[in-house]
């Protein structure tokens, strides 16, 4: 018996609200607002039937709703297998549905390493057996982030999971020749590199951004031109091998010119930008509270102001969250002991919010272009919307988000569905909530909550 779900009174990016009827997980059709009620599928999907033969739907009032098309995240750490005490797949993705995702791509620094077809189907089915959406494993370009021997890429394309993104993220492929020969392999299924740009030797012993700031604070400095060097070296590898690079959480307003450089040259190179990158700055570390601790570190607003630039006209492309659970033992605990990084998939589009669509830098299109249809073009996933308007026309996989952006809500770091607490929005007030999250016409969360 076919499921029948009427979505009443939602705006599709913001505009003239519309009534959708989704059946067989793809939008089965579209009306006006309230035009529905009494002609056409519309009205005939809200009736059932007497006899039952044709149950009646759900009805889920969206009215005030802006509907935006399934978000994707290049960039998370489900951190399972190995420390389920931070986050397991079930836990992280529910945090992810609720914050609007349908589809995240799990990075491999996991324990063991996701560097095998076996350890990539491992993750790949925990998600298929959590349901609350998509996981699409990352798979290491280095056999256990070593930096010194390529993974079995070719192996993990042609798993299961079909693994099409490659990365040592958490260590960067600082071998020149080692990523030549990455960018090379991954060529030939049409893969994707994704470098955490970071030169090592520039950075040993780093505790936040260098600059005034931790000169002031006495703590050792994380150069930009660390973060630049690699983009650089890398830009020229891909435009020599004609392959695909993607740069992983962008910070400095100079990868923001390197990447506009490179793209002016037709290489095919991607990025993207982090939502704490696009707000916090290096000032938080005065506090020494290490939740503020994170790699790349936060930088200066000088730098925030070139990426929200650079998002905003496309040199960047996409918002991933780089969330990254800790559990308490490796987060609350002396600055210099702490782990790097944050939670961020419960809060990335609120954070969009504030930083992108109420400054007026980005339209509600914007927002669904990099924050769904570009990250879903450079992970390859399939049904990929071809334009923001088309995720809510008839025959669309009903894969979709309702946002309340009218809502406020106060961040509470102990009622997140993560395993962790690790989030520096603790006691912020942040626009925008998520209503109802919708994976190929499944219902994943409603009303706020997960199903």
């Amino acid at each position: 018996m076919t499921s029948v779900i009427v979505v009443r009174g939602v705006r599709p990016l913001g505009g003239d609200a519309r009534d959708l009827v989704i059946a067989d997980g793809t939008i089965a059709a579209v009306a006006p607002a309230g035009g529905g009620e009494r002609t056409g599928v519309v009205a005939e999907a809200a009736a059932g039937s007497a006899d039952g033969t044709r149950p009646a739907p759900l009805v889920v009032d969206a009215t005030g709703l802006v509907a935006l098309p399934g978000l994707v995240d290049l960039h998370t750490h489900l951190r399972e297998p190995g420390r389920e005490d931070a986050e397991t797949v079930d836990s992280g993705t529910r945090a992810a549905a609720l914050g609007g995702y349908t589809t995240v791509f799990a990075m491999a620094n996991t324990d063991p390493v996701a560097d095998t077809a076996g350890v990539v189907e491992q993750v790949w089915r925990l998600g298929q057996d959590a349901g609350h959406c998509d996981v699409r494993p990352v798979g290491a370009v280095t056999r256990g982030l070593a930096g010194e021997r390529l993974a079995e890429l070719g192996a993990m394309a042609s798993s299961a999971a079909a693994v099409r993104m490659f990365s040592d993220d958490g260590h960067c492929v600082s071998d020149a020749l080692l990523m030549r020969r990455a960018l090379e392999y991954v060529k030939a299924f049409d893969g994707v590199i994704a470098q955490h740009a970071e030169e090592p030797r520039l950075t040993a012993g780093a505790q936040m951004n260098e600059g005034a700031m931790a000169a002031r604070l006495g703590l050792p400095g994380w150069p930009a031109v660390a973060e630049e060097a690699i983009i650089a070296r890398d830009a020229l590898l891909t435009g020599h091998v004609g392959s695909r690079l993607h740069i992983c959480h962008v910070s400095t307003a100079g990868s923001v010119e390197l990447i506009r450089w490179a793209k002016a040259k037709g290489w095919r190179v991607t990025a993207e930008v982090t939502p704490h990158h696009l707000l916090l700055t290096e000032e938080l570390v005065a506090s020494y509270d290490p939740v503020y601790k994170v790699n790349p570190p936060l930088r200066t607003e000088a730098d925030t102001e070139a990426l929200r630039a650079g998002l905003a006209d496309g040199t960047i492309d996409c918002v991933a969250t780089d969330h990254a659970p800790h559990a308490s033992e490796d987060k609350e605990t002396e600055w210099a002991a702490a782990r790097p990084g944050m939670l961020g998939l419960e809060t990335a589009l609120s954070i969009v919010i504030q930083t992108m669509v109420e400054t007026g830098r980005l339209d509600w299109a914007g927002v669904a272009d990099r924050m769904a249809l570009a990250p879903a073009r450079i992970g390859a996933v399939a049904d990929t919307p071809r334009d923001p308007a088309s995720f809510a026309q008839v025959g669309a996989p009903a894969t979709l988000t309702l946002l309340d952006p009218e809502a406020r809500r106060v961040i509470d770091p102990l009622a997140v569905a993560s395993r962790s607490s690790n989030t520096p929005y603790g006691g912020r007030t942040l626009p925008g909530a998520i209503r109802a999250t919708f994976l190929r016409g499944r219902p994943t969360v409603l009303d706020g909550k997960i199903i």
